[in-house]
């Protein structure tokens, strides 16, 4: 999910991030309709996804604890966006509240791009280029900086594989991902600012 652009109180921050996400929700209904594809087609809950979901969540997080406390030059801007913008609303939300944003944020954002636009670019362009456009398109509307787009496209990537982990395709587990990951991720820079302010 996008930092917005100027921090806002936390309640009107989350209120609006909460519609959003939700609102994502509904965008892939929409596009569903008019492609004929159910977003829901590929979803089925299930142990198995929870498994491959755990251990696709641990990678993720650990590169990313990884180039935040260890930040090489271009990575660094997108810490400070990161605390600068996300920190002050996080800190003042709830453990609770951060984990419906993230889940919210997983479900509705798996639900249009590895529920809708992933198969019908594959459908139309084949696996490979579905799975490369689709998160093209993934980093694009995460943009925040050119390289934090391109990681974005790349963690896309990664949740488009692990959409067909297990022996069969199921949604949920690109889902569990996300949603873990910005959840574990919103806990560090929450903490992360604190720790900052404390330090001033």
């Amino acid at each position: 999910m996008s930092p917005p652009t100027h921090p806002q109180p936390p309640a009107d921050f989350l209120k609006l991030a909460y519609v959003f996400e939700s609102g994502l929700i509904g965008v892939a209904y929409l596009i569903g309709w008019a492609v004929d594809i159910d977003p829901f087609a590929n979803f089925s809950f299930d142990g198995n996804a929870i498994f491959w979901g755990t251990i696709g969540t641990v990678p993720l997080f650990l590169l990313f604890l990884f180039f935040y406390k260890y930040p090489p030059g271009p990575f660094y801007p997108i810490k400070r966006s990161l605390n600068d913008i996300m920190g002050p609303l996080l800190a003042q939300a709830s453990p609770l509240q951060m984990l419906l944003l993230a889940a919210l944020a997983g479900l509705s954002e798996e639900l249009l791009f590895r529920g809708i636009l992933q198969p019908w670019l594959e459908i139309k362009w084949g696996m490979t280029l579905g799975l490369i456009f689709s998160n093209v398109i993934f980093g694009f509307l995460h943009w925040v900086t050119p390289l934090y787009a391109l990681i974005a496209s790349i963690v896309g990537v990664y949740l488009g594989i692990m959409l067909d982990s297990g022996g069969e395709r199921n949604l949920l587990t690109p889902i569990f991902i996300h949603g873990a990951y910005d959840y574990l991720a919103f806990l560090v820079v929450a903490r992360s600012f604190v720790e900052e302010q404390k330090n001033q």
